[in-house]
């Protein structure tokens, strides 16, 4: 067989369709392994590419032939094989998961009597399915969804929409790139709106602590008895302080009692003195409840959704919220009744868009237009 004739389009057209989808399968499961790296290291702002894949206890280096996605976590039990530590099933999870949802998309998208025309609006969703499922379990650990994820993938999106249109049903490269553009906008803009709306709402949250409890400041986080909490969780705005009441108040080299404590991003008041935080590296209080600042949803969140909107325009990025914030109760009314959570306690709400945007491929923009055709 010549060269020409593997380059031709029309023998690879005569390709049974299934083996196409064990190739979206197989090539889902290798992304999958990466986004396990990409999963782990990019919260700690470690390079993704440098070192390879390692063992995180041992730091064993893995050889490639002991890092096959699904078969080598199978065939150790989910074990190093150089320590025998054990490796979380998270990494077998992410790349079946992957896998599957390669598979579905091509399933979906592609089509039996011309596989070759629709693989790239398959294998773009993939990739934007991928990004979705890393944003997920970073959100699901660290409460955070790194940027090259959001402000990346609404770049990636945009850029897509331009040499594949059909990624938003138009027929035109400008038409495409307009779409994307409009569900950035729209996607961002709306989850911004609502966190607007909810910093003058629901803007401070009172903390009940056990009388007399110790809590420290340091110079990047809050420290509570069962948590410790970045400063940047607190201060979206200049105008964001924290406030508490405080029994005493330790400096490192003074002390106060029976003060007013409130620390903004410029200034930290004690009493009546002003001081500049940057000066102060450490100061511990005691106290039995504290005033924070609280968002309705956070920054990256408003990312996301600009992401989400740049792949499936500003109706997309609409269901999107509007079935992520029914997910999102439901989720929150269940784990409370089963006393999982606390109603002031913390919860990831990436993942529920990320579900709301899958559900939209996966027939949710047919429902969406059947409703608002109605």
């Amino acid at each position: 067989m010549g060269f020409d004739t593997i380059l031709d389009a029309r023998n690879w057209e005569t390709v049974p369709f299934h083996f196409w989808s064990s190739c979206f399968f197989v090539f889902g499961c290798i992304v999958g392994s990466f986004l396990n790296v990409c999963i782990y290291r990019m919260p700690l702002d470690l390079s993704v590419v440098s070192p390879p894949s390692h063992c995180p206890h041992c730091k064993y280096s893995i050889p490639f032939y002991l890092n096959i996605p699904l078969l080598t976590w199978l065939s150790l039990r989910g074990r190093c094989k150089n320590c025998g530590a054990p490796i979380s099933p998270r990494y077998f999870i992410v790349e079946l998961l992957t896998g599957v949802m390669f598979l579905s998309c091509w399933l979906m998208f592609g089509n039996p009597n011309h596989p070759l025309p629709s693989m790239p609006l398959a294998l773009v969703y993939s990739i934007f399915i991928a990004g979705l499922i890393a944003a997920t379990f970073i959100d699901f650990e660290h409460f955070i969804i790194p940027d090259e994820i959001t402000l990346g993938g609404a770049v990636v999106g945009f850029v897509i929409s331009f040499f594949l249109p059909q990624l938003h049903g138009a027929t035109t490269n400008g038409q495409g790139m307009v779409q994307s553009l409009l569900g950035i906008a729209g996607g961002a803009g709306i989850v911004y709106a609502i966190l607007r709306l909810g910093k003058l709402m629901f803007g401070r949250q009172r903390l009940k602590l056990e009388p007399d409890t110790k809590i420290v400041f340091t110079e990047t986080a809050l420290c509570l008895p069962d948590q410790e909490i970045p400063y940047e969780e607190f201060f979206y705005r200049k105008t964001d302080a924290i406030v508490l009441q405080a029994r005493t108040v330790e400096l490192v080299d003074r002390g106060y009692k029976d003060v007013t404590v409130r620390l903004s991003p410029s200034e930290l008041k004690i009493g009546d003195e002003i001081i500049n935080p940057e000066n102060v590296t450490h100061l511990e209080a005691v106290c039995s409840e504290i005033v924070v600042p609280r968002e309705a949803m956070g920054l990256g969140d408003v990312k996301f959704m600009g992401a989400i909107g740049a792949f499936i325009g500003w109706q997309g990025a609409l269901f999107s919220l509007m079935v992520s914030s029914m997910i999102g109760a439901a989720v929150g009314i269940v784990l409370i009744v089963l006393r999982k959570r606390e109603w002031s306690s913390r919860m990831p709400y990436g993942p529920y868009i990320a579900l709301a945007a899958v559900i939209w491929l996966f027939g949710g923009k047919k429902l969406f237009h059947a409703i608002f055709a109605m």
